[in-house]
Order: structure tokens, then sequence, then C-alpha cells
């Protein structure tokens, strides 16, 4: 049951997300994620305040609306909060295929195990965001800078260096071994 409810509630989300979107953009820019996700935000604001003005207009006694205007004030702090940690969970438009997929999507709520879900959050997407727009690196220092080559290592050299390695591994020097000094190197033919 639980599962049929939270189903339901994506559904909801990816429809009003699906008839929001921008016409031809494909996949969509960090910016415009931002965009979206913050009027999705603010999607009941327009009820709240002609829920007010009914509480104006009708004076202290009328709170005829109060559990409706508690239930979207709280859903819009829920989801603020969301947005401004781990972030709102939606399809990745970001991704040409997803975002193709979701136009498409006709609503049905058995299709939505199709769909790759991302969350989106304002300080993710501020930075992604800021990522695109950095210009390239580029060094103003009027230094000289010496460019040198790197120097060409055979496969020789670098058997030989692999063989120095190999040996100076292979030793295993204990303290005693260390202090004693031998006069007669033993060779080993």
């Amino acid at each position: 049951m639980g599962s049929l409810i939270k189903q339901n509630l994506t559904g909801e989300k990816m429809l009003w997300i699906q008839e929001h979107m921008e016409p031809d953009v494909c996949p969509y820019t960090p910016e415009l994620t931002a965009r979206l996700l913050e009027i999705y935000i603010a999607r009941n604001d327009e009820e709240l305040g002609q829920i007010n003005i009914k509480r104006s207009i009708g004076g202290k006694r009328s709170r005829q609306h109060a559990s409706r205007e508690d239930v979207l004030r709280m859903t819009k702090q829920r989801e603020l909060e969301e947005y401004n940690t781990c972030g709102i969970e939606i399809p990745d438009i970001l991704n040409a295929t997803q975002c193709d997929m979701l136009r498409k999507w006709n609503g049905e709520l058995k299709y939505i195990t199709n769909f790759k879900f991302r969350r989106f959050g304002r300080k993710h997407l501020n930075d992604a965001l800021q990522k695109s727009n950095k210009p390239p690196k580029t060094y103003t220092n009027n230094a000289k800078v010496k460019v040198t080559e790197k120097p060409q290592i055979s496969s020789e050299d670098v058997m030989s260096a692999g063989n120095e390695e190999n040996s100076s591994l292979t030793k295993s020097t204990t303290p005693t071994e260390e202090n004693q000094t031998t006069e007669n190197p033993m060779e080993i033919e």
C-alpha cells in the first residue's frame, strides 16, 4: 500500500515536470533544472495566497481552509528543505535519453521503473553551473618557463632499473648484520 502511494506521488511530480519543461530543450542544463525545481517548489504559492485572502476577509474566526493550508505549507517546507540539502528526486533530465523519455511518457505509472532517478539539490546544481561557466585556465604570468623534454627511456633502462629495485628488495638486513663487518666477502659463482 505504501509503495503505491509513493508511486502515485512520484507520478504526479513527473507529470508536473513534464508539463512545465521547456519544449525545445533536451537535455536540460543545470541552470534550467534549478529554475524548474524552484518553480515546482513554489507551485502552490497562489493557492496559499488565496487562502490567506479568504482568511483576512472572514476575520479571526474563519479557519475554514486550515487543513489545506497546513498541508500546502508543510509540503513546501519539506520540499524546500530537501532541495537545500540532499536534493529533490526526479528523472535525470540532464541525460538526453532520460529527458526524451520523460517528454514521451504517457503518464502510466507502470513505466516509472524505466526511469533513472537522480537527486538535484541547490548546491549540486550551483556547483555544476559554476563548473560549466568557468573559463578555461589561462596563464598571464610573463615569466619565462623553461620547457625540458622528457628523456627517452628504453625498455633496457626499465629492465635494469627493475633489477636494481628487485635486488634491493630481496636483501634482508637485521640489526646484527648491519653492525658486522666482514673482511673476506664470499663470492657466489
